[in-house]
C-alpha cells in the first residue's frame, strides 16, 4: 500500500476494515495492551490512516485506505499465483528526474509480466547521497511459478525478496527443472559478457577472488 503500515498498524488496520471499533475492542481483539494499541492509532491518525468519531469513540480506515484493502482484495480473489513476494528494488542516477524515471520504468516493467501479479508499488522519493541521487522502488505480487522466479530475480535486480506465503511450498521436479535451466542461461550470459569487458589482468584478479 502507498501508505505504509508497521505489522501491528497492518493488523490493526485489517481488523478496523470490517467497521469502526474502540481501542478497547481492538486490544481484546488483537491480544495487545491498550496503551500500545492507542500508541499505534495516535501514529496511524498523524498519517491519515485512520479517522475517528461517535461515542464511546470509534476508529474506522480513511476512504483512501479502505478503498485500497477493497482492491488487495479483489486482486486476492482471482489471483491462481500461491508465491507472494515483497521486494525492494533500488536505482541510482545524477540527476532526480533520472531516478524517477527509473522507478517509472521499472514499474511498468513489473505490471507488463503476464507472470506477475502486483498487489502494491510504492515509489520512494530519491534523496540525494553525494553526488547522486538513490530511491527505491517497494512492490508486492505474486510470481506465476519458480521459473518466474528466477526472471524476476535476474532481470529486476531487486536487493531485498520477503516471502509473504505460502509458509511451505512444494515445486514439481520439471517446474524446478525449468527453473534452474533458465538460471545457468542467464548467468552463463552474464558472465560472458561481463569478461568480455575485462583485460587479463583484471580477468586474472577476478578469477583470484573466486578461487579464495
Amino acid at each position: 500500500m502507498a501508505s505504509r503500515f508497521t505489522e501491528k498498524q497492518a493488523k490493526i488496520a485489517h481488523f478496523i476494515s470490517s467497521g469502526p471499533k474502540t481501542a478497547e475492542e481492538i486490544s481484546s481483539k488483537l491480544n495487545l495492551p491498550l496503551n500500545e494499541v492507542s500508541e499505534e492509532l495516535k501514529g496511524m491518525m498523524k498519517l491519515r490512516l485512520v479517522r475517528q468519531g461517535g461515542y464511546p469513540l470509534k476508529y474506522s480506515l480513511a476512504p483512501e485506505i479502505e478503498n485500497k484493502l477493497k482492491e488487495r482484495k479483489e486482486i486476492s480473489l482471482e489471483d491462481s499465483y500461491k508465491l507472494r513476494l515483497k521486494i525492494i528494488t533500488d536505482v541510482q542516477s545524477i540527476e532526480e528526474s533520472l531516478a524517477m524515471k527509473s522507478l517509472d520504468e521499472v514499474e511498468k516493467a513489473l505490471r507488463q509480466e503476464s507472470d506477475f501479479t502486483i498487489y502494491d508499488i510504492h515509489k520512494a522519493k530519491p534523496v540525494k547521497e553525494g553526488e547522486h541521487y538513490t530511491s527505491y522502488l517497494e512492490a508486492e505480487l505474486s510470481v506465476k511459478d519458480f521459473p518466474a522466479l528466477v526472471r524476476l530475480v535476474y532481470f529486476f535486480g531487486p536487493t531485498t525478496i520477503e516471502v509473504l506465503r505460502p509458509a511451505k511450498l512444494e515445486i514439481p521436479v520439471e517446474e524446478l527443472q525449468d527453473g534452474i535451466m533458465d538460471m545457468v542461461e542467464m548467468v552463463q550470459s552474464y558472465n560472458y559478457h561481463i569478461l568480455k569487458l575485462m583485460n587479463k589482468k583484471e580477468l586474472d584478479e577476478f578469477q583470484r577472488k573466486l578461487l579464495k
